[in-house]
C-alpha cells in the first residue's frame, strides 16, 4: 500500500513541476487513450459480429445484379466503413494537439523565466529553474503523447481500411 501512495505523490510532484498546462495534457491524452482502448474493443468484437451481419444479408439475396442491389450493396460497405472509422478522426485530433499544449506550456514556462529575470535579473537561478522545468516538462509530456498516440492511431486506420476491402471484396456480385 505505501507503494501507491509514493506513486500518487510522484505523479503529483510531476504534475505540479509542469505547471498547469500538463493538466491539459493528462487530460488530452486520457481522452486519447480512451477512445484507442474503445477502437480496439470494437474492432475485436462488434466490428466482426457487424461484417458477418451485413455478409449474411447480402447473400441471403436473391437478386445481386441489378443497379438497385449494386446500391444496396454499397450503402453496407460504406455503413461498415463509417463505424469502423468512428473516432479515429478524434483521436487523430488528440494526437496532433498533444505537442501543441506542450508548446503552449514551454512559453508559459519561459515566459516566468523571464518575469524572474525582469525582477531579479539573471542572478536568481532557483527562480529560473522552476521556470525552464515548467518550460520543458509540458514539452516533453506533449511529444511522449503524441508519440505514443501516433502508432496506434495509425494501425487503427489500417486496420479499419483493410477490413472494409475485405469486407467489399467479400460482398460478391454474381447470382
Amino acid at each position: 500500500m505505501l507503494w501507491l501512495i509514493d506513486s500518487f505523490q510522484a505523479i503529483r510532484d510531476f504534475m505540479e513541476l509542469g505547471g498547469p498546462i500538463l493538466r491539459w495534457i493528462a487530460v488530452t491524452i486520457f481522452l486519447m487513450w480512451v477512445l484507442i482502448t474503445e477502437r480496439l474493443m470494437y474492432f475485436r468484437s462488434s466490428m466482426k459480429l457487424m461484417a458477418k451481419e451485413i455478409h449474411d444479408s447480402w447473400e441471403s439475396r436473391p437478386e445481386r445484379r441489378s443497379w438497385h442491389a449494386h446500391q444496396i450493396r454499397e450503402m453496407m460497405i460504406s455503413r461498415f466503413e463509417m463505424a469502423s472509422n468512428k473516432g479515429i478522426n478524434v483521436i487523430q485530433t488528440l494526437v496532433a494537439l498533444c505537442p501543441l499544449l506542450g508548446l503552449m506550456g514551454t512559453v508559459t514556462g519561459m515566459m516566468k523565466v523571464f518575469g524572474v529575470m525582469a525582477v531579479s535579473g539573471s542572478g536568481n537561478v532557483r527562480a529560473m529553474a522552476a521556470g525552464v522545468s515548467q518550460a520543458t516538462v509540458p514539452t516533453m509530456a506533449g511529444m511522449v503523447g503524441a508519440l505514443s498516440g501516433v502508432l496506434l492511431v495509425t494501425l487503427l486506420s489500417r486496420r479499419a481500411a483493410r477490413e472494409v476491402e475485405f469486407l467489399s471484396d467479400s460482398l460478391t456480385m454474381d447470382h
